[in-house]
């Protein structure tokens, strides 16, 4: 049997995690230079998850998704902040 995407990826790196139907709470897009930012905050979870498109995107709030990330660290106002970076989210 072949196996999926996701799968493959997990198997090829080993700080990758995947979520599945999780739901979201907030959805925020900003520009950046040629990008749009977006963050999203999952239910139960108080550490923000961020990607990266060329083009807006619809709003995710109350969506339920599938996420595949990794967790990183940014410095912000001096100080440490975690989140996680999404590698691939899909609408469940």
């Amino acid at each position: 049997m072949p196996k999926s995407p996701v799968t493959k990826m997990l198997d090829k790196h080993s700080d990758l995690t995947h979520s599945t139907d999780v739901k979201v709470v907030s959805h925020v897009q900003r520009e950046q230079d040629d990008w749009y930012v977006n963050t999203i905050m999952i239910d139960g979870v108080s550490v923000p998850f961020i990607y990266k498109r060329k083009k807006p995107y619809r709003s995710l709030i109350g969506a339920r998704v599938n996420l595949t990330y990794y967790p990183t660290s940014k410095q912000v106002a001096g100080f440490e902040m975690e989140m996680m970076k999404v590698v691939r989210i899909r609408v469940a």
